[in-house]
């Protein structure tokens, strides 16, 4: 199947930043990976930021007007009709409702990149928030057939970073390694109060990376500061190679923007800062997750952040457990899975139950495996099964006894497992999978359960779903959690352990 042109309406500046063009080029390259066409269209831009968009063969196409006004938005709608585009990518804050609308009443699919939920309400056909703090409540103000894609299941990591999926990173007694990163602009210079947290720490044995981004404005006084310091300290600006630096470093100080799924993905302990607005939720939600330590706000101290630091140097035990956590949150194929689901070419495709799948549930369900993982383990008889599936397959027409079931299926139309949703008396949900018994141990799960949510999303506008999974279920809790579900402690499930996980 041909493959058209994406058109990726961005901008980066010394006050944005360039997180949206980073983010955005790690979907031009997978969607070039594909076979087709990327062009960026950009109000603000600079010399640095085209010259790497054109080193990776997307067009760059200027746009005069300010961003987000009328003229804008006719602009874009020529730019994307002129090169054939199949959809039209929206990062950035000035993209409200009605440019959105706008795009879709002109027969243009639109993908709207986001951060917290900024927008007073949601348009597009798809939005996509790939942080760790992002839940469907953000999105409550949305078009009934807006998609939601949430959490670092679709984290964008640029093409740099695939040779190190399979990597394995090694926890040292004592960090000797650290790299500081604080974004593409840093106006604030954050930068220089962890260089001068470095001076007040003192370990001479400590060698330092600083990345600065291209539009910095503090470099000439960075470069002083480290000269003064007389540490390790190596100053590098506009880098191409960070996976290298982030994966030859033991420890990391670092902004909270989209570098911080970056850091997740190679597994490198973390201290998390939160120079902007749209950060605070990610550093937060990182933190509670014990991924990374969140040690405060752009306000944050050099004293402070020396101590810190200081702390973690020496707790090998804590890295390595921020280290095996982080790595589980982000596997590196967000990118592929988001062009996948522009394409309509997902790996499963979900369809509702129907009476003749009666017998195909049954036989599932008294799998000796499903039943030795559930909290009822005794085989299940048919008249029990029919009179059980008879009723959820018509509890849609009871008012608050409501179940939502899923048949997994390949492309080509074999069934692979399924996926239940049951409504609980306080408005949240409960969910169940089940895989086929020749399709388990690939990997499956957490495509069904992340196929599953965005399915229960286009039923209601918010979700908070509950799973429940005995201790020794190992694989399946990863499942849950690959798919941005969150270990909220054990609950006693017919006097057995279960371990709780929520989805919000």
């Amino acid at each position: 199947m041909s493959i058209g042109a994406l058109l990726i309406r961005t901008a980066a500046s010394i006050a944005i930043g360039t997180g949206h063009v980073m983010r955005c080029l790690a979907l031009a390259q997978a969607w070039q990976d594909a076979g087709g066409r990327v062009a960026f269209a950009m109000t603000e831009n600079t010399e640095a930021v085209s010259k790497r968009l054109t080193r990776e063969s997307c067009d760059v196409l200027p746009i005069l007007p300010s961003a987000g006004g009328s003229e804008d938005f006719r602009h874009t709608i020529a730019l994307a009709r002129a090169h054939n585009c199949e959809w039209v990518v929206l990062d950035g804050y000035e993209f409200r409702a009605d440019y959105q609308r706008g795009l879709k009443a002109a027969n243009l699919r639109v993908l709207f990149v986001d951060d917290w939920g900024h927008s007073e309400h949601y348009a597009a056909d798809i939005v996509l928030n790939q942080n760790a703090s992002a839940t469907s409540m953000l999105y409550s103000n949305r078009e009934p057939r807006s998609e939601l894609l949430l959490g670092p299941r679709y984290a964008m990591l640029r093409r740099e970073f695939s040779v190190w999926r399979d990597w394995k990173r090694e926890i040292q007694p004592v960090c000797n390694r650290l790299l500081v990163l604080m974004g593409g602009s840093d106006e604030g210079n954050v930068t220089g109060t962890v260089i001068e947290s470095l001076r007040l720490l003192a370990l001479p044995e400590l060698e330092t990376t600083v990345v600065i981004g291209a539009f910095n404005p503090h470099f000439t006084e960075l470069r002083d500061q480290v000269v003064q310091s007389g540490l390790n300290i190596k100053l590098l600006t506009d880098v191409s190679n960070v996976g290298e630096l982030m994966a030859g470093a033991d420890l990391a100080v670092s902004a909270a923007g989209s570098t911080c799924l970056e850091l997740c993905f190679l597994g490198l302990p973390t201290l998390l800062i939160d120079v902007a607005d749209n950060q605070a939720a990610v550093a937060k939600e990182l933190h509670q997750r014990e991924c990374a330590i969140h040690i405060g706000d752009a306000k944050v101290t050099a004293e402070t952040i020396s101590e810190r630091i200081r702390q973690v140097v020496l707790a090998q035990e804590l890295r390595q457990s921020l280290s095996y956590r982080s790595r589980q949150l982000v596997d590196g194929r967000g990118a592929t899975r988001v062009v996948s689901i522009l394409r309509g070419q997902e790996a499963l495709h979900l369809r509702p139950a129907q009476l003749g799948d009666r017998r195909l549930l049954w036989d599932w369900a008294n799998d000796p495996e499903v039943r030795a993982s559930s909290f009822s383990p005794h085989p299940i008889s048919w008249e029990t099964h029919v009179a059980w599936f008879d009723e959820k397959l018509h509890s849609s027409q009871k008012s608050g006894c409501r179940t939502l079931i899923f048949i997994a299926q390949d492309k080509a139309t074999s069934a692979l497992g399924q996926i239940r949703f049951d409504s609980r008396p306080d408005g949240d949900w409960e969910v169940g999978i089940s895989l086929d018994r020749n399709m388990r141990g690939r990997g499956l799960g957490s495509e069904l359960i992340a196929a599953g949510l965005r399915k229960l999303l286009q039923e209601t506008s918010t979700a908070r779903v509950h799973a429940h999974v005995k201790p020794a279920n190992v694989a399946s809790a990863k499942s849950f959690e690959r798919a941005a579900f969150r270990r909220a402690g054990v609950d006693q499930i017919r006097g057995i352990p279960a371990i709780h996980l929520i989805y919000q």
